[in-house]
């Protein structure tokens, strides 16, 4: 049985469907991609990355983000404390939830623009830096981040760079009304969870999975997606009617690397074009930015997102 089947099987114990979500996390964390989850709150998602984290045996901490909560609240603080032998006065670092393997970031947009920046540059840099030095992040860090749709009073959009910073952005739906009825009747416990792979069997795995052969046609057709979706060096007509900005390097690398993780727990050692497919629009569709026309005529990502990937697919 595959390492994803596995882990399918055990999160069956207190979660009820959402293999789809759980999968594509599975494949930001092997790709060292951060993920943004949106949906409704009750969708599970405190318990799927508590779920996760106990499977992989990692350390997990969660984050409630408010207006109120300072970037010191996530990444620690500087104290100067007494030293009991010498009497003199030392800075002491006291280290904040962000030192963890896992980190909920949850309704990550109701903070203020200066509390999100201080986990997004944790996020990139992997690393933390105050007043008396430098502390690298636990090995593995991944931040699953959450926000509600529905709720914009009192909220803080990301900024579109920041958002760039996420592998992927998941979108949760509500569950059918046969999986309702089973939620209805189920009580999870996390108690029941079995640890499923090792932290050395992680790293393992992704040395795996840079084995996987990637054909130099299919880097041209993610390259080529990625520039279609840019006004600037497009040629298609509805990327320049309703696209203002399009998506970065950044995102080339991000499908690269998560298409062949996706192969990779599939049990494919060569990457195939559905692979691509299967994930471009969780990686692309919150790095592009619609114009005004786009909303007036209610034009989303995705559909921009088929229309690109229907042309580039003709070509190669």
């Amino acid at each position: 049985m595959s390492i994803l089947n596995r882990i399918l099987k055990e999160k069956n114990k207190v979660i009820v469907s959402q293999d789809d979500t759980i999968t594509k996390i599975i494949t930001c964390i092997f790709s060292d991609g951060h993920v943004l989850m949106v949906g409704v709150p009750g969708l599970a998602k405190t318990l799927i990355a508590n779920t996760i984290a106990k499977m992989f045996n990692f350390e997990f901490r969660r984050i409630q983000f408010t207006p109120d909560l300072m970037p010191a609240d996530i990444i620690g603080f500087d104290i100067i404390e007494e030293d009991i032998e010498t009497g003199k006065k030392v800075i002491k670092f006291h280290k904040g939830p962000v030192f963890t393997n896992i980190l909920l970031a949850d309704e990550i947009n109701r903070a203020s623009p200066k509390t999100q920046s201080a986990l997004l540059e944790c996020m990139q840099e992997k690393k933390v830096t105050t007043f008396s030095k430098t502390f690298n992040l636990d090995n593995p860090f991944f931040v699953i981040a959450t926000q509600n749709p529905l709720e914009q009073e009192g909220t803080y959009p990301l900024p579109e760079a920041q958002l760039d910073r996420f592998m992927m952005e998941i979108t949760m739906d509500y569950p059918t009304y046969e999986e309702e009825l089973k939620i209805c009747s189920f009580s999870p416990d996390l108690s029941q969870i079995d640890q499923i792979i090792s932290k050395e069997e992680f790293f393992e795995y992704k040395e795996k999975i840079n084995t996987v052969f990637v054909s130099d046609k299919l880097i041209e057709y993610i390259v080529k997606i990625i520039r279609e979706t840019r006004p600037q060096t497009t040629t298609i007509k509805e990327v320049k009617e309703f696209i203002e900005w399009g998506a970065g390097p950044r995102a080339s690398q991000h499908l690269l690397k998560a298409s062949k993780t996706f192969a990779f727990l599939n049990n494919q050692q060569v990457l195939l074009k559905e692979h691509i497919d299967t994930l471009v629009k969780d990686i692309l569709k919150h790095r592009i930015i619609l114009n005004y026309s786009a909303k007036i005529e209610n034009i989303s990502p995705n559909q921009i997102i088929d229309i690109i990937v229907q042309k580039v697919s003709k070509s190669i």
